[in-house]
């Protein structure tokens, strides 16, 4: 009897356990398969995946790893960069070096990515961030390129011969200063513009421009300068009003993004470093014409408008400055009276004029160059009036707007077609050609293709006038401004500077900003 009952307990010991196996493999076989959609799908993620590692992995070993570069060739024509700007940079990373033995010479050894450059004034962005040295640039070409750091001071277009200067900053420099001189068979000029005052008194002595590196960081310093000393407690009510008061002069889109920059700064963190100080900081935009913004849509317009007053950021349209002294500026306001306002930091972002080498260029051609604002060109961006001169960027006058874009499609139009020539040359066994008058007979006319308006207004908006098709897409607020970010980081010259700039987002992000003067 008990050895029965020992067999029944095994025996339901040995059915329950074909049970769970049973029910357990039931279970296996209702579990919803993976289906082979979603396995194609992993594995595409995986390779796009591997193949962005590797391509990254790839360029950051090409950039650090340049390979051997021929030697200038004398049976080459030499072509003379005048300039790092826009046009000038694009058209040096489009040539073919193999057809040319290039020069470039400019007054600063790197390219500076403008459209972010208002950034870099309350430090969302890192100044180096948006520089690209042109000597990285210029290793990276097939054959050699020069450089030589100075600033062209005349150009003798008969004897195709250009004086230089040297352009030291350092003060313990003691390189050589005596002017140097060197010769070309084809010239490009691509100097860009200056700051135009348009002859308002005490601009030049008292105003803080936005063009270059240097304005940033003299912004920067003299922003920090006011709210330091805001901040002393024996200063009256009536000079810190003064100090607080930041004015801005210029309604295009650089004197908006950097209105809209020192709104972020103002509220992200002022008010925390500053909470007494950060509540009386006045932020005033002036423009002489009817609005700000004239080169976009009525509607983009009223938006920036509707943003700037909710910003609580003053808008003086139809105002025009008179003279801008030590401690406050004289306006004409509308109705035709004047009035004199203080401030404590008054940026200047009203527009270019010629350089003094264009004018000097401009002075050989007297009877064709006769618009004072730069050089005219053809459809070809020929010089009018010279020979084997090309001018593209903001000192070509050529019917477009001065645009980052239109010099930047201008220098790689401009390439692309003396390599074309070159190309054709060779196979045709000719070694000397007439590549400027040729560029007339083998090309169509430099045409420019807009891309669009962007710009940056504060608080995390931006606007964009976008073309498509025959015609605009206007849009604006926080999906344009990812947009605005994602537009400019695909824009910059290299990968570096793209990881760069992404990196200071994330920080500022999640450190903010530095608030520390240089």
């Amino acid at each position: 009897m008990f050895s029965a009952s020992r067999a029944n307990v095994r025996f339901s010991r040995v059915a329950s356990s074909y049970a769970q196996r049973l029910t357990m493999s039931t279970l296996k076989d209702e579990a919803p398969k993976r289906t082979p959609r979603l396995r194609t799908l992993k594995r595409v993620i995986y390779g796009t995946a591997l193949l962005g590692a590797t391509y990254t992995g790839w360029s950051m070993y090409r950039n650090r790893n340049p390979a051997e570069q021929k030697a200038f060739d004398p049976s080459k024509k030499t072509l003379v960069l005048l300039g790092t700007g826009w046009g000038s940079t694009t058209m040096l990373k489009n040539l073919d070096t193999d057809h040319y033995n290039v020069v470039v010479v400019s007054p600063r050894n790197y390219f500076l990515f403008t459209p972010l450059l208002p950034s870099c004034t309350v430090g969302t962005i890192e100044n180096r961030s948006i520089m690209e040295p042109v000597r990285l640039l210029m290793r990276h070409k097939s054959r050699e390129v020069k450089f030589y750091e100075a600033e062209c001071t005349d150009i003798d277009a008969e004897r195709k011969e250009l004086t230089l200067v040297r352009r030291v900053d350092s003060e313990d420099s003691k390189g050589d200063r005596d002017p140097v001189k060197i010769n070309y068979d084809y010239l490009v000029v691509g100097v860009g513009g200056t700051v135009n005052t348009f002859g308002t008194p005490g601009v030049e002595e008292n105003a803080c421009f936005l063009k270059e590196m240097g304005d940033a960081r003299k912004i920067r310093r003299r922003l920090m300068d006011s709210i330091e000393s805001a901040a002393f407690g024996d200063v009256s009510e009536a000079e810190r009003d003064r100090l607080l008061h930041m004015v801005v002069v210029g309604g295009g889109p650089t004197g908006i993004e950097y209105a809209g920059e020192l709104h972020d700064f103002l509220q992200d963190d002022l008010s925390q470093w500053y909470p007494e100080l950060a509540k009386k900081i006045q932020i005033t935009l002036i423009e002489a014409l009817p609005n700000v913004l004239p080169a976009f849509d009525k509607k983009l317009i009223d938006y920036t408008q509707s943003t700037f007053k909710e910003n609580q950021i003053t808008i003086l349209t139809r105002t025009m400055v008179k003279e801008v002294k030590e401690k406050s500026f004289i306006v004409q306001n509308p109705d035709g009276t004047r009035s004199d306002i203080p401030y404590g930091l008054l940026v200047w972002a009203t527009g270019i004029k010629a350089q003094p080498v264009v004018d000097r260029i401009r002075a050989q051609f007297a009877q064709v160059q006769t618009n004072g604002r730069g050089l005219l060109v053809d459809e070809y961006l020929r010089v009018k009036g010279a020979r084997d001169i090309w001018a593209v960027g903001d000192c070509a006058l050529s019917g477009y707007a001065p645009l980052a874009q239109v010099a930047s499609q201008q220098g790689k139009w401009l390439a692309r077609r003396l390599n074309s020539l070159a190309i054709q040359a060779a196979r045709e066994n000719k070694t000397d050609v007439d590549v400027f008058n040729l560029i007339e007979e083998k090309s169509r006319p430099f045409k420019y293709s807009s891309q669009g308006s962007l710009a940056y207004i504060g608080s995390e908006k931006a606007i964009a006038d976008l073309p498509f098709f025959n015609r605009n897409i206007t849009a604006g607020g926080l999906a344009t401004f990812w947009f605005w970010k994602s537009a400019y980081v695909n824009e910059l010259f290299s990968l570096r500077n793209s990881t760069l700039v992404v990196s200071d987002w994330v920080k500022r992000f999640f450190f903010g900003r530095d608030i520390s003067r240089e």
